[in-house]
């Protein structure tokens, strides 16, 4: 495998687990149910995304050539994120979770 696919995929890697952390992080630190929602549905979805390009660019450098595997993965990462994410905080206005202080606005 050529030197600059494996710079790239390695960039990838790192980017992604990056993300991941940040977004970890997010989930551990941010004080309430609605900010803490976003460390897993924005960063770790970026974080997740890296690695698979990264897992794509490395399948397409074999001689079975690319995989469809991870563009379906990747469809469905980004479908189902926002869409869970979505009808997390629809369920978490319906039961009327309380807020910090330092929450910005009113979710009812």
């Amino acid at each position: 495998m050529p030197f600059w696919i494996e710079a790239l995929v390695s960039l990838f890697l790192v980017l992604g687990s990056l993300f991941a952390l940040v977004g970890a992080i997010g989930l551990y630190r941010l004080p309430d149910f609605y900010t803490r929602l976003h460390g897993p549905t924005k960063a770790t979805t970026l974080g997740v995304g890296g690695m698979v390009i990264a897992s794509m660019l490395f399948f397409a450098g074999r001689p079975e050539g690319p995989s469809l595997h991870e563009l379906l993965l990747t469809l469905f990462l980004f479908i189902t994120a926002p869409v869970s994410a979505h009808m997390l905080a629809k369920a978490a206005m319906q039961k009327k979770l309380p807020l910090t202080e330092r929450t910005r606005g009113k979710p009812w």
